[in-house]
């Protein structure tokens, strides 16, 4: 162990360990096994959740026999009692029980809370590292990132083998400060840090590289084991997790909400292909000047923004393009190497080239829905390509000020039954997935001869659908998404995008989204059903 003594790692199992642990929860020995087995063949290195089984100890027996056919596997044994956050309602007592005979079939660590550690007595943690297992003291803290040193001292004093602080994030601002942690901790001892939630999937990332020695993931999506959990499939595939050095530029996308963001699998397949060495994550960005902080702290070389800060952004930049500048918005920013940022709009590009493959935009008829960033985009954008653009919003005002600003006509809402457009756009994000369902048009006017969606998730948006109906030829925002995001990757790294295969990995995801969702639909009859034959 690094300055820290008693205990020492042993060399072999040092050697053994990956950076990416996976989870493995269960309700029975056998599921448990099953999923391990699945899992082991892609990621050796596993935790064991015996705190999800009802009577752990019955299991000890069949994970023994998975571990003795499973050779390369390196496993921890984890007992989690309810009052620390896991689900093992039974006593201390009970927990060092299960670990140390978790250690006796065959467990290579085992992992103590910091407060059972605390609780036992004198000579108790030393009986337990006598079974040969590897010791890790844990604390997580699910309301919050703060004190992390503090814990780190209460640690020590047990000399575990490993230390693992966990954390939650309440902000995009307290990754940096785990990784400011982590950097300082890791020469003192062998540790692993990590901070939960929807914001704290950039320390799960990149606190390999700020010193945790390895970081935990779900087997898949929906078995998470701590809130913002990553499975382990995405960690490797997406992330590129085993690639993300020092020298990985790290991007991303900015926006509230961001959580169905397709942003980071189609860029970071974009960097894969083009063998950039850079990462993408989707950072939840409650407050703005939590972002710049971000910005500068980690640092990021460049950012996808989207709703709602597309405008506000702008203030913060140290220039923007002439066409940004109109507009008054921006979707993408680059970190020069002084530090500074530089706005761009390629939700332009992403919006004419779809339209201009279709028609001629010079004194063409186009409704656009909605004044905010991406609104904007399309109104200024269609203007100086000689359109007739009308302007229907849901703020008065707002519509009014930018149908000034541009030269487009605000429409009230009673007369688009009556007019007929060329085009019929949504810049709003009615229809996105996550929003609360709502009828952006009655069919009736519905009268163009294409409409087109910038709401990419999901494919087949209300608006959409009513458009088909009526054969009404449609654009989908697959297309737009993609067109932006090249341009974006262009703008960053000065290669080609990859557009096929950014298109490919975009359309097949929301394929299994739509597919997921199907079946969790079919499902809940079925649940529903079988409730209601035991009341």
């Amino acid at each position: 162990m690094k300055n820290m003594a008693p205990s020492v790692v042993p060399q072999f199992l040092r050697s053994r360990l990956g950076k990416v642990c996976v989870a493995i929860t269960g309700s029975t020995p056998a599921e448990m096994v099953e999923k391990a087995t699945a899992a082991v063949k892609e990621t050796p290195f596993l935790e064991f959740r015996l705190d999800y089984l009802p009577k752990p100890l019955l299991a000890l027996p069949k994970l023994k026999e998975f571990l003795a056919e499973n050779g390369q596997a390196t496993a921890i044994a984890t007992c989690r009692r309810a009052s620390t956050g896991g689900k093992f309602k039974a006593t201390i007592a009970n927990e060092m029980e299960v670990l140390s005979k978790a250690a006796a079939a065959g467990f290579h660590i085992v992992d103590v809370e910091l407060q059972t550690a605390e609780a036992l007595k004198k000579g108790e943690l030393a009986k337990l590292r006598e079974t040969g297992a590897a010791i890790i003291v844990s604390y997580h803290d699910f309301e919050a990132t703060k004190g992390l040193d503090d814990i780190f001292e209460r640690i020590l004093p047990f000399a575990p083998d490993f230390v693992k602080i966990v954390s939650t994030a309440r902000s995009l601002s307290d990754n940096v400060t785990m990784m400011r942690f982590l950097e300082k901790a890791a020469d003192r001892a062998d540790i692993i840090g990590i901070c939960m939630g929807e914001q704290g999937i950039i320390s799960r990332v990149l606190g390999l590289r700020a010193g945790s020695i390895f970081t935990f993931a779900a087997a898949t999506l929906g078995e998470e084991t701590g809130p913002g959990q990553i499975a382990a499939r995405t960690l490797a595939e997406t992330y590129r997790i085993d690639q993300v050095d020092a020298a990985t530029k790290v991007y991303g996308v900015a926006g509230s909400p961001i959580r169905h963001s397709l942003s980071p699998i189609m860029m970071n397949t974009a960097f894969r292909r083009e063998t950039v060495n850079a990462v993408y994550l989707a950072l939840q960005a409650n407050k703005l000047t939590d972002l710049l902080t971000l910005v500068k702290e980690i640092p990021l070389q460049g950012l996808s923004i989207t709703m709602p800060l597309k405008q506000d952004i702008l203030k913060h930049l140290e220039r923007t393009d002439p066409l940004s500048a109109k507009i008054g918005a921006v979707n993408t920013i680059v970190r020069a190497q002084d530090g500074k940022l530089y706005g761009f709009n390629t939700d332009v590009a992403g919006i004419l080239g779809p339209l201009e493959k279709r028609l001629q935009l010079r004194g063409s008829r186009i409704l656009v829905i909605g004044a905010g960033g991406a609104g904007r985009a399309a109104v200024f954008a269609l203007r100086d390509k000689g359109a007739e653009v009308f302007l229907l919003n849901r703020t008065a005002p707002t519509a009014a000020k930018l149908a000034r600003e541009s030269g487009a006509k605000v429409i009230k809402r009673e007369a688009v039954a009556k007019t007929t457009f060329d085009v019929i756009i949504n810049a709003t994000p009615i229809g996105m997935h996550g929003h609360k369902p709502q009828t952006l048009l009655d069919p009736k006017e519905i009268n163009a001869s294409y409409v087109f969606d910038f709401v990419y998730n999901p494919i087949d948006t209300p608006l959409i659908r009513a458009a088909r109906q009526k054969n009404i030829p449609v654009i989908t925002g697959v297309e737009m998404f993609v067109q932006q995001g090249a341009r974006q990757f262009e703008i960053w790294t000065g290669k080609p995008a990859p557009e096929e295969e950014m298109l490919r990995v975009v359309l097949h995801a929301l394929k299994q989204q739509a597919e997921a969702a199907a079946a969790n639909t079919a499902a809940k009859p079925a649940k529903e059903s079988k409730s209601k034959g035991k009341e």
